[in-house]
Formats: structure tokens, C-alpha cells, sequence
């Protein structure tokens, strides 16, 4: 029996303080806890639409392909502007395999063939709605049919690398690949890579 089978949240308001390119609320939660204490909380939580992301990964050459884009939130915490990140992006309606076709194709030039489903995560389940799908797809050179660099109507500005799948652990172990998600399919796919053929 869980200590949290009679502790119970009851939401009292919401207020809207932005929503402009994403919602941000504040909300009063009456929240009773496990000793039966009842509290009144105040949370903010920023409201992100689902994403999805991709491992792309070429067998022959132990490659994966990664993106270089500008990320504000970064340089606020002292971390440098341009993160390395695995593809990906926000649903926008679609499932989260046709969103992560599309967002491969923009990205990186890459036609994905063969989607595999990883899992899905919340990635700041204290402040964040967001939910992140994680796949994975084999490559190789002939799938790259374009430049890739993102939507330029979308003032997107993003370079594409190629790094050897060892690298990228090393980039992550001195602090040069620090974004969660790819942290996460980097991870996995050093413990997978066997399927990854």
C-alpha cells in the first residue's frame, strides 16, 4: 500500500500570466498529504504542446546525427547559446511519427525509412506540461536527400553534425552535449546499439 493512497489534490484557480509562443499559469492547489495535513499550494506551470525526438543513427560509420541551434534559456543558466541536440520538435497536430519524419526532413535533410518507438517522458514534471516521444531510426549516406537547417520561416538556424556514437558520450562527459533528451537517446542507444543493425 502506497503512503500516498488517501493524500489527494483538489485544484482551487488558475490565473493566466502569459501566452504569447507558450502558456504560463499560476494555480492554488488545496493538496492533502500523506499524514493527512491539508496545505495550500501555489505552482506555476508552463503549458508546452507534446514534442517528439529522434536518434538517427548510421550503422556503417557508427555515426549519429545531431543539431546545432541557438537556445536562449542556456546562455541564461551560463551554458553556451548553441546546444547540440538530437532532432526533434512539437507535434503541431500530427502523431508523433509523422512529426518526427517531418521534423528529421527540415532538420537535418535526412528521409527516415524504418521509425522505431523508444518511450515517451515528461521532461520537467515539476513545472512543465511537456511530454517528449522518443524514437529511433537507422540511416545511411543515401538517405540525405536535402540541405536540412530548419524552416526559414520559422527563423530556424540550425547546422547539422555527423559524430561518431563514442564521441558523443565524450561530448556529454565534458559537458559539451547537456540537452536531457539527447543525453537520454545518446544513453540508450550505447546500450542498444546492437539493435540499432
Amino acid at each position: 500500500m502506497s503512503k500516498f493512497e488517501n493524500a489527494k489534490a483538489e485544484i482551487v484557480s488558475e490565473k493566466t500570466l502569459a501566452d504569447q509562443w507558450t502558456r504560463l499559469s499560476t494555480f492554488e492547489v488545496d493538496y492533502t498529504d500523506s499524514r493527512g495535513e491539508r496545505h495550500r499550494l501555489k505552482r506555476e506551470v508552463y503549458h508546452r504542446t507534446p514534442a517528439a525526438c529522434i536518434l538517427l543513427y548510421d550503422p556503417k560509420r557508427e555515426t549519429v546525427v545531431l543539431v546545432r541551434q541557438y537556445r536562449l534559456p542556456a546562455r541564461l543558466v551560463g551554458e553556451t547559446s548553441w546546444m547540440i541536440e538530437v532532432p526533434a520538435g512539437l507535434l503541431d497536430g500530427d502523431q508523433p511519427e509523422a512529426a518526427i519524419r517531418r521534423e528529421a526532413m527540415e532538420e537535418t535533410g535526412f528521409r527516415v525509412r524504418d521509425v522505431r518507438f523508444l518511450f515517451k517522458a515528461m521532461t520537467s514534471p515539476g513545472s512543465s506540461t511537456e511530454v517528449i516521444h522518443f524514437f529511433a531510426a537507422v540511416i545511411d549516406t543515401s538517405d540525405r536527400v536535402a540541405d536540412g537547417g530548419g524552416l526559414a520561416e520559422e527563423h530556424e538556424d540550425i547546422e547539422v553534425l555527423e559524430v561518431r556514437l563514442p564521441d558523443a558520450i565524450v561530448m556529454i562527459e565534458k559537458g559539451d552535449i547537456c540537452d536531457a533528451k539527447t543525453i537520454m537517446l545518446l544513453q540508450w542507444a550505447t546500450l542498444n546499439v546492437a539493435s540499432l543493425k
